[in-house]
């Protein structure tokens, strides 16, 4: 009669139950670094926008870390690719008077759109990491400023 090599019932298991465990365990520290990546936009990152009467009130909200005048007159705008310092998580307040409405596209991560009307507005952007944003105006195909964020 051959002889047949049987494994213990208690030990069948082990392998498989191993096995499961480290897969679950992946599974799960994939799934939590993919919620990092995929959490929403930080609400610090939203643009704040105040607009006043012409330019003769003040903003309600008060300026916060560096302060850029930005003036719109016809085809032009100053600052014209004008080069500043900011801080990483450091709102960035961008007073405009413009003489019709528009739009600046800010190309930082994640990118941020600041609209404005005619007359005097004050709006805040905030980033999230460093590098060197743009601040353009897509309409008159011209860099605003650019901001090296640290």
């Amino acid at each position: 009669m051959s002889e047949e090599y049987v494994v213990p019932r208690r030990r069948r298991w082990v392998a498989p139950a191993a096995a499961l465990i480290v897969l679950t365990g992946a599974l799960l520290a994939g799934c939590a670094s993919a919620e990092d990546d995929s959490s929403p936009a930080d609400p610090a990152t939203s643009q704040e926008s105040t607009p006043t009467d012409g330019g003769t009130g003040s903003p309600s909200a008060e300026p916060q870390g560096t302060v850029v005048d930005i003036t719109f007159s016809g085809d032009s705008v100053t600052p014209n690719g004008e080069r500043i310092d900011a801080e990483v998580g450091e709102p960035l307040t961008l007073d405009i008077t413009a003489d019709k409405p528009g739009e600046l596209h800010v190309h930082s991560t994640p990118e941020q759109e600041v609209a404005y009307d005619a007359g005097t507005s004050t709006h805040q952007v905030t980033f999230d990491q460093p590098g060197i944003v743009d601040i353009e105006s897509h309409h008159l195909d011209k860099v605003v400023v650019q901001v090296e964020v640290r």
